[in-house]
């Protein structure tokens, strides 16, 4: 990466700086403009949102014109290519390799010209966006598009985690470069959740939207199920807790409690065993008690206990205590935090770091605090060396080497424009700071153990000593109970003594605070995520929370998890997302290559695709148990969707899977289905089918899978093969043929093998509208038609039957036998011979085309003429011991 000379008071230098939001652009450029010759000055860029400022400032002794802007956000997203992006363009499956890139959206181009413009005209380029991985990776974004317009800026990168004075001096002072390992992580996990995401969501999507009945949904038609790597583990969080209480059976327990009198008041004693679940067990040993109650002290013991103050604030901690002490969700945490940081208040509120550097100033930001009506007289305790309550604050353990913890970073009393959440984040932020640099409360514990009749019981009584931290953090508490003084060997008649019971009682719903915990045990999303994804399950209908904050999985929400546990793969748990977490990590550290760790996850995650479509039947029972089946079906009609034989030559967009339809038959359709009707239908006698991993080497363009046909035997033709591997491009004769013979699952009996076939040369009639005319049809060889137009070619659908046949000339000895009727497709004569006459029609039978004409005896061999028939259909006998052969391939065709 390029960089420049620090300068000496030379030339002045134009310096375009990008921040990541408006607000920051503002609140920096006000910061390093202030006290500055010339002062700032504003004018509009191409966004109206994304003012640009502009001042001068001194960069180690260079001399720089400064033009302050931002970005929004992310300034790219990432997205499948065009002929992916449609949800019905191709199999699910392929999107695990479909190419992808980046780009600048719609919404974000003058935002883009603006950079572009500006990055023009200056020398170099100063990142300020937010410090962390995310941030990271929209510098490198703004990064591209500025080298694009100009590939000579030098580029720096300040590091900063709270918008005041301080912090911004310093960081423009110590410039340091992007780091690129931040922004592969992010890259990683961009792609990764893009493939898994898209192809599970348009997975169990089209497969269970419009088969139940969803009754939650005003409009189940745009209903999208989605699957994301880190929701679905969160929601299966709620739904593992949740099955874990309705499977609780409740189980009753007998406990015995004992209590005494003294003359402050009464101790309760609690039974050493806790309680015991036998019912006799307990009676027999509360009897021995009754008849022995002397209680006699056998052990005291007294000791100080210390409650420890929390450790720093980190975002994590933030939300949870933000969720259990005011019962704020966590995505209105983070916007009001972000919200306090932006104006300056509290520092950087996304880290994981919960401990303070060394170096930073404690006492300073204490001070800062002095002036506060409510705890500035505990701040000034804190500073008073002859209190003794100065700590220096213990770690969590966790630094994410960006941003320290949070903490305020500007005194305030209370801001006009503040809602009650801004009143209550910023006091929670001040005071859980105050507390982590105060001692631990201090309190004296006594535990006397007394014994009645061989039992032990206990009683714990506790007086605190010394407040400290709990004085200023109020959110806390520490209960004491005082009991009287006790002696060893004391002997005593217990006030009472009581055989009482109870039943066990299944654990409470999550709370936020408890989901938060469980992913940030489990790895599952990041400190600036882990809102998104609860968010999203609420949004999605997976979840709802109660008035006390506590989840419990919709319907949907569980019979989804319900359907993936039942195949036995635990997509739902958290363990294939903590291991990409761990991955993700391991590159911005740069302990694993950003190729590797995408090629293993989106290997593995394949493989769980690949499982849970093969099982898919499982997503089907689960949601039947809690849905009701619906009329519609996707797309009007098919249901099953498999495999994709080709692209779609019709409309270029989608690809052509195999279908099986509700009533059993199969059809080779596109996926753009309502748009595109590009359809190709398969012979109505198939009882299976399934793509296979061979391409045809006659058809084309693309590649065009074969399929393995399953044919119902009865409803072929004897020299027919029960299974076929076909393929349905326009080369295979047999199948032709079958289709011709046994007509096909089409809504109309005119449909024929080969109607809208992905063969593009074939389909469009656009491109051979004037071919039709030079070609000759390979049945009746006329031309002005090609073989798929022949008038003669139409089949009509007919079920085996069994039927009596009067057969005349040279039959008259059999009074009646019982034939097959099998469905022919013939080219000829519109209308068949009477029966005896000597002329003749043809049939098609395997590559050849043969006749069938008179009997003359019974014991001939020879060809059967049967009664006159309409046009389109023609019995053939299968008599017994009367074989009927091809006139040209001398083949029998009844045996």
């Amino acid at each position: 990466m390029a960089s420049g000379g620090n300068g000496g008071g030379g030339r002045v230098i134009r310096v375009l700086n990008v921040a990541e939001k408006p607000s920051v652009a503002k609140a920096v450029s006000g910061i390093l403009s202030r006290n500055q010759g010339g002062g700032m000055r504003v004018r509009d860029g191409r966004s109206r949102y994304n003012k640009i400022f502009e001042f001068n400032y001194t960069i180690r002794n260079q001399p720089c014109q400064m033009l302050f802007t931002s970005v929004t956000g992310h300034l790219m997203e990432l997205e499948f290519d065009d002929r992916f992006r449609k949800w019905h363009s191709c199999d699910p499956l392929h999107l695990y390799d479909a190419p992808v890139r980046k780009y600048v959206p719609q919404d974000k181009l003058d935002i883009k010209r603006t950079l572009e413009e500006e990055a023009r005209g200056c020398q170099w380029i100063i990142l300020w966006l937010d410090c962390d991985r995310e941030g990271e990776n929209i510098a490198f974004e703004v990064l591209e598009v500025c080298r694009q317009a100009n590939h000579n800026l030098n580029v720096w990168r300040a590091r900063f985690s709270a918008l005041i004075d301080r912090e911004i001096h310093q960081s423009v002072q110590t410039l340091v470069q992007p780091n690129q390992l931040f922004s592969d992580a992010v890259d990683v996990r961009q792609e990764i959740d893009l493939r898994i995401g898209a192809s599970f969501t348009r997975f169990q999507t089209m497969l269970l939207r419009d088969a139940f009945v969803l009754d939650f949904a005003t409009d189940d038609r745009n209903l999208v199920l989605s699957y994301g790597p880190c929701q679905f583990p969160t929601l299966g969080f709620v739904v593992e807790r949740y099955w874990e209480i309705q499977a609780h059976e409740p189980e009753e327990f007998w406990t015995i409690n004992c209590t005494h009198n003294f003359d402050e008041g009464s101790a309760t004693f609690n039974w050493m065993r806790g309680h015991l679940f036998d019912y006799t067990c307990a009676v027999t040993i509360y009897e021995m008690c009754i008849q022995e109650p002397t209680a006699t002290v056998s052990k005291v013991k007294q000791q100080e206990k210390l409650k420890y103050p929390p450790h720093p604030l980190s975002t994590i901690e933030l939300e949870k205590r933000a969720s259990r002490y005011f019962r704020m969700s966590s995505e209105q945490t983070m916007k009001v935090a972000e919200d306090l940081y932006q104006n300056g208040f509290i520092s950087y509120p996304r880290t994981e770091t919960d401990c303070f550097s060394e170096k930073t100033d404690l006492r300073t930001m204490v001070q800062e605090q002095g002036g506060h009506p409510v705890w500035g007289s505990y701040a000034q305790r804190l500073l008073d060396p002859q209190s003794g309550l100065w700590r220096n604050p213990s770690g969590g353990g966790h630094d994410d080497k960006a941003h320290p913890p949070i903490h305020p970073t500007k005194f305030s009393a209370g801001e006009s424009r503040w809602s009650q959440d801004h009143h209550r984040v910023y006091e929670l932020v001040v005071r859980h700071f105050l507390a982590c640099v105060s001692k631990p409360a201090v309190g004296a514990e006594t535990t006397v153990e007394i014994d009645i009749a061989g039992e032990s019981f206990f009683a714990c009584g506790r007086v605190i000593l010394a407040k400290n931290y709990l004085d200023v953090y109020r959110f806390e508490s520490w209960g004491g109970s005082v009991i009287p003084t006790y002696t060893f060997g004391q002997q005593f008649i217990p006030r009472s003594l009581t055989l009482d019971s109870g039943v066990t009682r299944p654990p409470p719903l999550l709370s936020e605070a408890d989901l938060l915990g469980c992913m940030d045990k489990a790895g599952i999303g990041t400190d600036a995520t882990m809102h998104d994804h609860i968010k999203k399950l609420l949004d999605r209908f997976y979840a709802i929370k109660d008035s006390s904050t506590r989840f419990s999985p919709t319907k949907l929400g569980e019979a989804l998890v319900m359907g993936y546990d039942d195949m036995g793969y635990e997509l739902w748990k958290p363990y294939l997302r903590a291991m990409m977490e761990c991955d993700m990590k391991a590159v911005s550290m740069g302990t694993k290559r950003k190729t590797e760790v995408l090629e293993t996850c989106l290997q593995q995650m394949k493989a769980c695709f690949l499982d849970a479509r093969a099982n898919k039947g499982k997503l089907f029972e689960a949601m039947a148990i809690f849905f009701e089946r619906s009329n519609r079906s996707s797309g009007g009609e098919q249901q099953v969707v498999g495999d994709v034989v080709r692209r779609c030559g019709l409309c270029l967009e989608s690809d052509m899977v195999l279908r099986q339809k509700p009533d059993g038959n199969f059809m080779v359709g596109c996926l753009g289905y309502p748009q595109c009707r590009n359809v190709v239908w398969l012979p109505g006698s198939l009882s299976e089918a399934s793509v296979t991993e061979n391409t045809c080497t006659s058809c084309g363009p693309g590649l065009v899978y074969k399929i393995q046909f399953r044919f119902r035997r009865l409803e072929i033709p004897p020299n027919y093969s029960a299974q076929h591997i076909g393929c349905i491009g326009g080369c295979d004769d047999i199948l032709r043929q079958l289709v011709g013979i046994c007509g096909t699952g089409s809504r109309s009996s005119s449909n024929t093998f080969g109607r809208g076939r992905g063969n593009p040369t074939a389909s469009s009639s656009a491109q051979r509208g004037n071919s039709r005319a030079q070609g000759s049809c390979a049945y009746c060889r006329q031309t002005g038609h090609l073989s798929n137009d022949c008038p003669s070619q139409a089949s009509r659908s007919c079920t085996a039957r069994s039927q009596e046949v009067d057969l005349q000339n040279g039959l008259e000895n059999l009074q009646s036998l019982v034939i097959h009727v099998e469905r022919l497709a013939i080219c000829a004569l519109p209308i068949l011979p009477a029966t005896g006459e000597e002329s003749s029609f043809h049939v098609n039978h395997g590559s050849a085309i043969f006749s069938f004409g008179k009997i003359p005896s019974v014991e001939v061999s020879a060809q059967i003429l049967l009664r006159p028939l309409a046009a389109e259909e023609v019995v053939v006998a299968k008599v017994l011991q009367i074989p009927v052969v091809c006139h040209l391939c001398q083949q029998q065709v009844n045996q």
